[in-house]
């Protein structure tokens, strides 16, 4: 008898979580949904976030506000997501960028391992390798060769940033050597090279493309194993003799792990949907993203495999941040 009510309460419990669960789902979202992006207006993460705000609004019917919040390499805007307490406010980062944190970072104000969930996994966009105009180089070759014989200066989107440890990379492989200038985020960091203050510079695809069809900036290299088609003609890094190199910006939603997961599921289902729209994907396709989706649950193994990798890379660069 006493074994039958356990059971009874054990089967009453998980109805009514859910029944919670179902409820959280059919209430959310109950007001306007805050994405944060925490980078300055203009890259990767940005250019996604407001393709992608529109279609999602629609989808949630309600209103999506895109906030841009800079600062320390992304941790600004994503500690405010991380002690958000609405179950309205969701962060668009650049993944790599957020599991290299722990690595650069002595003392950070949140764990992104523990105490944000991935939601969905939206577009890579492989770094470009570029120039100023003015730069007498034209491939990987003639510039490495150029930093050994005077000074230039390589701008990064933030000190410990993917770009700045691919140029770690390429600088450790190659004999290079760069002064590296570090900025608030990429747009930044591709304003002063396209002024000439910086010459060198390595970022995401989708930010810095249409700065090279305008001729503002000079492209030696991508960083991906296969030429592009859009820079069919460019020759890869690895190409050039950095065996094996890629790198690049991997854009994901990410929500505060007490999000619940009927919410995020959700969430998760209407990202994915909308980024592969044609109107969408082909946006993005033309300026040279790549639609790569993952679910909730594909994107924390892919995460931790990311922190390991770049965690590998920080020390040899011995890279640290305050």
């Amino acid at each position: 008898m006493r074994r039958l009510t356990l059971i009874k309460l054990c089967g009453l419990f998980a109805v009514s979580l859910l029944g919670a669960s179902a409820s959280a789902q059919s209430d959310w979202p109950s007001k306007p949904l805050r994405i944060v992006v925490p980078y300055s207006p203009g890259g990767s993460s940005d250019i996604i976030a407001r393709a992608i705000s529109q279609s999602l609004a629609e989808a949630l019917k309600t209103t999506v506000i895109v906030e841009n919040r800079p600062g320390a390499n992304g941790n600004t805007g994503t500690d405010s997501v991380v002690k958000s307490n609405d179950g309205h406010t969701i962060l668009l980062c650049d993944v790599g960028a957020l599991a290299i944190t722990p690595s650069v970072y002595n003392k950070l104000p949140f764990d992104p391992s523990t105490d944000l969930r991935g939601v969905a996994m939206l577009a890579y966009s492989p770094h470009l390798l570029v120039v100023h105009p003015s730069v007498p180089a034209a491939n990987l070759k003639e510039l490495v060769a150029l930093s050994q014989k005077e000074r230039l200066n390589f701008a990064v989107t933030a000190i410990g940033s993917a770009p700045h440890l691919a140029g770690i990379a390429v600088e450790k492989a190659t004999g290079a050597k760069w002064q590296y200038i570090p900025y608030k985020g990429g747009a930044q960091a591709i304003g002063d090279t396209v002024a000439g203050q910086t010459q060198v510079l390595m970022n995401g695809m989708l930010a810095t493309l249409p700065q090279v069809q305008a001729g503002k900036l000079k492209v030696l290299g991508v960083s991906r194993r296969q030429r592009v088609p859009l820079l069919a003609s460019v020759p890869t890094i690895a190409e050039q003799g950095v065996r094996d190199f890629e790198s690049g910006t991997w854009q994901g939603v990410l929500a505060p792990a007490a999000m619940p997961p009927a919410v995020v599921q959700r969430l998760g289902t209407e990202l994915i949907r909308i980024i592969r729209s044609p109107e969408v994907r082909e946006r993005l396709v033309s300026q040279g993203a790549e639609v790569h989706t993952m679910t909730p649950a594909e994107f924390k193994p892919f995460f931790e495999r990311e922190r390991r990798t770049w965690a590998a890379i920080v020390q040899q660069g011995g890279v640290k941040a305050e």
